[in-house]
């Protein structure tokens, strides 16, 4: 019997959008597979469904293959209310936009971004969520 590797759940994919959720902004972020990297991108200053429209023009604009979104957990790993908050609004991606949806591990996204000296820490953030998630791609 001879064993073969899965593929990966994001392989052919090649483009992303990646979110750092927030209750009243939500950094945003777009890379891709050849580069490795993220740039920012101007960040959502909308809260509830007031922000949906804001992303369907982003998806309209960069046409990501897929999208990704920072979930945050505290230090020892245990969720809290903003933990089950970022996995709704997943959620709300998949069924609103139809595309597929990863969920990337933010914890001090926020404060790298900071002490990076970010202008804007949640772009920042987005930027550092997807850059994570493109490096866990083999």
């Amino acid at each position: 019997m001879s064993l073969t590797a899965m593929p990966s759940p994001a392989a052919g994919l090649q483009t992303f959008l990646a979110f750092d959720f927030g209750l009243k902004r939500t950094g945003v972020a777009s890379g891709n597979v050849l580069t490795r990297t993220a740039t920012p991108q101007l960040t959502i200053s909308a809260e509830g469904d007031a922000r949906f429209p804001v992303i369907a023009a982003r998806i309209k604009e960069w046409q990501p293959d897929a999208l990704v979104v920072g979930v945050p957990f505290h230090p020892d790993g245990a969720s809290h209310e903003n933990t089950e908050r970022a996995r709704k609004f997943a959620r709300q991606l998949r069924g609103r936009f139809g595309l597929q949806v990863f969920e990337v591990d933010e914890r001090y996204s926020t404060t790298e971004a900071l002490s990076a000296g970010a202008r804007d820490a949640d772009a920042a953030s987005a930027c550092i969520i997807l850059e994570q998630f493109l490096r866990s791609l083999p």
